[in-house]
C-alpha cells in the first residue's frame, strides 16, 4: 500500500474529508440554522453519514467545529491583510468589513449555536459550550489587537483604542444594519472615531 501523507497524525483523505464537511455545515446552518439536515451535510461534502459521524459524534460538536473553524479563518487573515493593504487603517477597515459580514451571514450559525446552549443543561453539558470554542474570544481580540497596534503604529489609530471595544462596536453594527450599504456608513463612523 502507497503511504498516504498525514497531517496531524490523520491521514490526508480523512483531513479532507473533514474540511468539506466544516466547510458545507457552515453553509448548511447559516441557511437553515440549527435544524439543518446532517444527510444534507455529508451529501453535499460528498461523504457518507458515517464518515460525518465518526468526525462529529453530534450535531453540537459539528455546530461548535464549525463555529471554530470559520473564526480561525477569519483572525488567522490578519497578516496575510497587513501585508497586502496599502495601509494599517486598509487592513483594519477589510478585517472589519469580513468580521461583520461574518456575523451577518453566519446568522443561521448563531441560532445553531444559541440553540446547543439552550439544549445544553439537559444534556449534561456546559451552559457555555455552544457559545464558542475555548479561546474564540482570545483569538477573536488578538486579532482585532494586531490590526489597531499596526494602525497605532503608523498614526492612523488613536493610541487609547481598546480592541474589546472594536469587537463590540462591529457586533452591534452587525445586528444592528439593516443592509449591507448601511452596514458600511456605520463601519465608516466607527473608523473615524478610532482616528486620533
Amino acid at each position: 500500500m502507497d503511504d498516504v501523507p498525514v497531517r496531524s497524525g490523520r491521514r490526508a483523505d480523512a483531513v479532507a474529508n473533514r474540511e468539506r464537511l466544516l466547510e458545507a455545515a457552515v453553509r448548511a446552518f447559516a441557511a437553515d440554522g440549527p435544524a439543518a439536515s446532517l444527510k444534507d451535510i455529508a451529501k453535499t461534502a460528498g461523504v457518507g453519514i458515517g464518515t460525518l459521524y465518526r468526525h462529529f459524534p453530534t450535531r453540537e460538536s459539528l455546530i461548535e467545529a464549525a463555529h471554530e473553524n470559520e473564526l480561525s479563518r477569519l483572525c488567522a487573515s490578519v497578516e496575510p491583510l497587513l501585508a497586502s493593504s496599502p495601509s494599517p487603517d486598509a487592513a483594519l477597515r477589510a478585517w472589519l468589513a469580513e468580521w461583520i459580514e461574518y456575523l451577518r451571514a453566519k446568522d443561521g450559525l448563531a441560532r445553531a449555536l444559541r440553540a446547543t446552549e439552550q439544549a445544553a443543561p439537559a444534556e449534561g453539558r456546559s451552559p457555555h459550550a455552544g457559545v464558542s470554542f475555548p479561546g474564540a474570544r482570545a483569538l477573536a481580540l488578538d486579532a482585532v489587537g494586531r490590526l489597531l497596534a499596526a494602525g497605532v503604529d503608523a498614526g492612523t489609530v488613536r493610541p487609547e483604542a481598546e480592541p474589546l471595544d472594536v469587537l463590540v462596536a462591529g457586533n452591534g453594527i452587525a445586528l444592528a444594519a439593516l443592509s449591507p450599504e448601511q452596514a458600511d456608513r456605520l463601519l465608516s463612523y466607527l473608523l473615524t472615531a478610532l482616528r486620533p
